[in-house]
């Protein structure tokens, strides 16, 4: 069973999003800013981690940079999930270390898909696998 970090401030998307996720047969956790995710992170070490870039205390593109910068964590792919749809902030998820992009609204069976392709590039997590 995978193992996914769903990092998202708005409790209401990530209650929903989580069950549904588990219902798809994911082992789902949260986090609900960037601090948090830089913890469980390395605690939970999820095989996919999906940020939202736009949270509190720690922005997404802050915590994705970190994760990417730590030896421990840098392996994880990172599926940004992000309202701001304009180029330049696509682009800048990809310049902080995102493997992939969805916007939100999310789409479900598009963000499943992306997930899977991610998943299925043979990138495990954990420590050790950077």
């Amino acid at each position: 069973m995978a193992r996914l970090l769903l990092v998202e401030d708005n409790e209401m998307n990530r209650d929903m999003l989580s069950r549904r996720l588990t219902k798809r047969g994911y082992e789902v956790a949260t986090a609900a800013d960037g601090f948090e995710c830089l913890r469980m992170a390395g605690a939970c070490c999820p095989d996919v981690i999906l940020m939202d870039l736009s949270l509190p205390r720690m922005d997404g593109w802050e915590a994705t940079r970190r994760l990417k910068a730590d030896p421990a964590t840098r392996a994880i792919p990172v599926l940004a999930l992000t309202a701001h749809a304009l180029p330049v902030f696509l682009e800048r998820a990809t310049e902080a270390g995102c493997d992939d992009v969805d916007t939100k609204p999310v789409e479900f069976q598009r963000l499943v898909s992306k997930i899977e392709e991610l998943l299925s590039k043979g990138v495990t997590a954990g420590p050790g696998t950077a």
